[in-house]
């Protein structure tokens, strides 16, 4: 037997052994009768996520969400209670513990209703969320993703023993979804004892196939690649287009023999360093005993003050002190610049200090520069099979959606400036859907009170219909009063931070109470309305929107006029865009406007 018919000897999964918790035959048909009489929840797509990799081993040595002993271990420490490593918790959270019972089972069903899975239910355990977040993400800010969903979370966690009946549907790409043990089989078929795992973020271009080839090479190994088909990142290309551009380069420039591409259903976290190294785990329990660690910070970016959350370095240098204890080598990701004589990458250190001519890419740049405006991307930099199929899912800049979130006191002017907003993007041939706060109330949230829960939820009502409108390349106006920043920010995260432009409409509460036409903030005042922004509610101001209005200095038709010049500066408009709306300020309005005291111009709709 050759060397490479031989089967591959694997690393070992991390603890020794996959886990297995699906049962199968008549066991599981049995249990599938008794878990139709027994009490459930409906758990979250991220815990669909969790519970998926951890039923079939990929998060082993763990078989169940954490109790309460691992998970204060683990934020302390990055250690289970019995010493093992383990970056980040693995919790089940639940809005309501009403019926549940410590030694009962019950049934885990998706936000769909089908069931999942069924659990001895053994802990029932509070937790604090801004301890969490400062321990795991190092920022309890609430721009964050991550830290703005966990503001909806349940106030329970739950542990116990769990029996898996069902794995998640999962209709897209099913060829390419397989458990670890699957690809571990596959992987040792190819006869190669060393496995490189990649998880890019980003369609692969042509630096990426010249480092991950190299990495093979030098390791002597096969290459794992797997991209998250789960819940991704803050700005990340969904997931459909980047499987179709990675398969079609493995297809076509990869040995088939040393290549896998498997998708991994995995809920990010985007939790910086400790990221970094939860993905050398996973990637460990799939076979890989190599893992490229590149510029990605493991982190959606900025927080609400415009700082990095994360370095990339830190990632490396992190993961570098722990390689040993997970049993996963580090390789870093290089730069890679490109020599336009010899039509090649090569590694920045090999040709920076000589005398060939070279080209330091920036991919940013690349594709800000060809996909944004309209143009497939250089074959220089792109293969021409992927370059195609980023060209036909990816509309130029100035036709893709985009939302406008107006925020401020109210009778600040939010509605008033939308009104005049609407028709200069309609005449800019924009197609536009606003969504104003008072409107909304009447069809959309009708029902919801005036609480903190139920003004949350209606924010985040609005910032899902907006987030429809904008993947469907329309433009969402928004103007709610939206008191809380963190609901704010899980509307972002929503729409997309690329895509979300938050208005902050800065006008003194004495200032909107003079505009006020309904008298809310006499009744509020007088004590016939309570919770009132402004008056017994407290407004959270915005730390950096994209844009800060002061209505007291500046007319409402400039206003809107700020916000086009915003839009064309940011890509989502030409110039050409907004000379073509220049006379179209409410015409039917400016006689009425140049009457009226500068009051009147800010009058509220009743």
């Amino acid at each position: 037997m050759t060397e490479k018919a031989r089967a591959a000897k694997l690393v070992a999964p991390y603890g020794g052994k996959l886990v297995d918790l699906l049962v199968s035959g008549d066991e599981r048909g049995i249990l599938v009768q008794k878990a139709k009489q027994l009490p459930s929840i409906q758990i979250s797509f991220r815990s669909v996520c969790d519970l998926e990799l951890m039923a079939t081993g990929a998060f082993s040595p763990l078989d169940r969400f954490m109790g309460e002993k691992d998970y204060r271990s683990v934020l302390r420490e990055m250690r289970m209670a019995d010493g093992t490593l383990m970056p980040l918790p693995i919790t089940l959270p639940a809005d309501s513990i009403d019926g549940l019972e410590i030694g009962g089972e019950l049934v885990l069903r998706s936000p769909t209703n089908d069931m999942l899975a069924i659990m001895l239910l053994e802990e029932i355990f509070s937790w604090d969320l801004e301890q969490e977040c400062t321990a795991v993400l190092s920022t309890a800010d609430s721009r964050h993703p991550l830290v703005s969903e966990m503001h909806t979370w349940g106030r329970y966690y739950l542990s116990g023993p769990l029996t898996v009946l069902n794995l998640p549907r999962r209709n897209d790409f099913p060829e390419l979804r397989r458990t670890p043990a699957a690809v571990r089989t596959l992987l040792e078929a190819m006869g190669r004892d060393h496995v490189v795992a990649y998880q890019p973020r980003h369609p692969m271009h042509r630096a990426h196939e010249v480092l991950t080839k190299a990495a093979v090479e030098e390791a002597g190994g096969s290459l794992l690649l797997q991209p998250i088909a789960g819940t991704t990142g803050h700005g990340d290309q969904e997931h459909f287009t980047r499987v179709r551009c990675h398969r079609t380069l493995i297809e076509n420039y990869y040995d088939p023999g040393r290549t896998l591409l498997n998708l991994l259903p995995l809920a990010v976290r985007m939790a910086g360093p400790r990221a970094g190294l939860w993905h050398g785990i996973i990637n460990r329990n799939y076979g890989a005993d190599q893992l490229i660690i590149g510029g990605d910070p493991h982190g959606p970016g900025t927080d609400s003050r415009g700082r990095a959350l994360y370095a990339s370095r830190d990632v490396q240098e992190f993961f570098l002190a722990l390689e040993d204890e997970i049993g996963v080598r580090m390789i870093p990701l290089k730069e890679m610049v490109y020599l336009p004589r010899k039509d090649r990458y090569e590694a920045a250190d090999t040709v920076v200090h000589g005398s060939e001519e070279y080209i330091r890419v920036s991919s940013t740049k690349v594709i800000e520069e060809s996909l944004f405006r309209g143009t497939r991307l250089p074959e220089w930099f792109t293969h021409p099979e992927v370059a195609q199929i980023l060209y036909e899912a990816n509309p130029p800049k100035t036709q893709q959606g985009f939302c406008v979130w107006f925020t401020g006191l109210p009778s600040s002017g939010k509605s008033t400036i939308a009104d005049i907003l609407m028709p200069l993007l309609m005449a800019a041939g924009k197609k536009v859907t606003l969504l104003d706060g008072d409107v909304v109330r009447t069809h959309l949230t009708k029902g919801l009170g005036f609480s903190k829960e139920d003004r949350i939820t209606n924010i985040l009502r609005v910032g899902f219909v907006a987030s429809e409108v904008v993947r469907h390349e329309g433009v969402a106006v928004c103007a709610l009063i939206s008191p809380f920043e963190v609901a704010r920010d899980q509307a972002r995260a929503l729409v997309g931070g690329e895509r979300f432009i938050e208005v902050f409409v800065d006008t003194p509460v004495e200032v909107c109470e003079v505009r006020d036409v309904k008298g809310m903030y006499t009744m509020a005042k007088n004590g016939k309305i309570k919770g009132f922004t402004g008056v017994d509610d407290a407004y959270e101001p915005p730390r950096s929107p994209e844009l800060c209005i002061d209505t007291v200095a500046v007319p409402p038709d400039k206003c809107a006029r700020m916000i086009m010049t915003l839009l064309t500066e940011k890509g989502f408009l030409t110039t050409n865009n907004r000379e073509a709306a220049r006379q179209v300020v409410r015409q039917d309005l400016l006689p009425e406007m140049s009457n009226r005291p500068a009051t009147g111009l800010w009058l509220e709709r009743p």
